[in-house]
């Protein structure tokens, strides 16, 4: 067997979504603009430019609990006291980008959302 260093680990490939709203509650609820495709046990960062309010969740890493809807999931963030969430920039640049939930791991014991697996490696 030939070991490839591109074929070393596992790809993780889940899609970041933009974010329309975040709740501020005990267990954060966070909407998203189009369907996420996210389960339970999802590890997300989220990802909070100037100007979009609740600057206390940027950078934030939590897991996902539930998925209510497709475009809505609880997160185990308490953002109760928190800024309100306001979602497009409020002051120059007039364009700061999006919110963001972007996707970085998921519990090892579930491993049900890798969408492409290079294992086993190929023998050659």
């Amino acid at each position: 067997m030939v070991y490839r260093p591109s074929q070393a680990h596992p790809v993780f490939q889940q899609a970041m979504r933009v974010v329309s709203n975040i709740t501020q509650s005990p267990i954060a609820n966070v909407t998203t603009t189009i369907p996420h495709q996210y389960l339970p046990g999802l590890i997300v960062r989220i990802d909070m430019p100037l100007g979009t309010g609740m600057p206390q969740i940027n950078q934030k890493v939590g897991t996902i609990l539930t998925v209510p809807t497709p475009t809505t999931f609880t997160l185990d963030i308490d953002t109760t006291f928190y800024d309100p969430f306001i979602g497009s920039p409020t002051f120059p640049p007039a364009y700061a980008g999006d919110p963001q939930v972007v996707p970085i791991a998921e519990i090892n014991d579930i491993l049900t959302q890798a969408t492409r697996n290079v294992l086993p490696y190929p023998a050659s």
